[in-house]
């Protein structure tokens, strides 16, 4: 499977683990079961980056407050946004995927899955989050 497209699969299972927080490894394992996900590098990645993101969720969300415009709250932002970005974040943080592979294939899961202004949103609050790191 194309990283793309298992960055896809990954952002599905973390959606759905937004309204089943207590059974995530038992939720990983009927979608990979499910979807017939059979490499082995794909289910590490799908296992690592959840495990991951599960991890660090209260840093990744802090990192997500920090740079929303000073009005907004976490709590104002759709799951699915809330979901790309956490996953975006993750992988600039944590992997040596380049930061604008992240940000794009953020921007186009929002395309997809967002309304008419998740794109600009992920892109924003992205392009926020590697400013800051840059400056550190």
């Amino acid at each position: 499977m194309n990283r793309s497209k298992l960055r896809e699969e990954t952002f599905k299972l973390l959606y759905s683990l937004e309204f089943y927080k207590d059974e995530i490894e038992d939720l990983i394992n009927s979608y990979i079961e499910e979807n017939q996900i059979t490499d082995k590098q794909d289910i590490q990645y799908i296992n690592n980056t959840i495990n991951g993101i599960k991890k660090e969720e209260e840093n990744i969300s802090k990192i997500i407050s920090n740079n929303l415009a000073s009005k907004w709250t976490i709590e104002r932002i759709s799951k699915i946004d809330l979901v790309i970005l956490k996953l975006a974040i993750y992988e600039i943080k944590n992997t040596n995927i380049p930061f604008k592979v992240a940000i794009n294939e953020a921007v186009e899961l929002a395309k997809k899955y967002g309304d008419d202004n998740s794109k600009v949103f992920v892109n924003g609050i992205l392009a926020s989050v590697v400013n800051k790191k840059e400056e550190q």
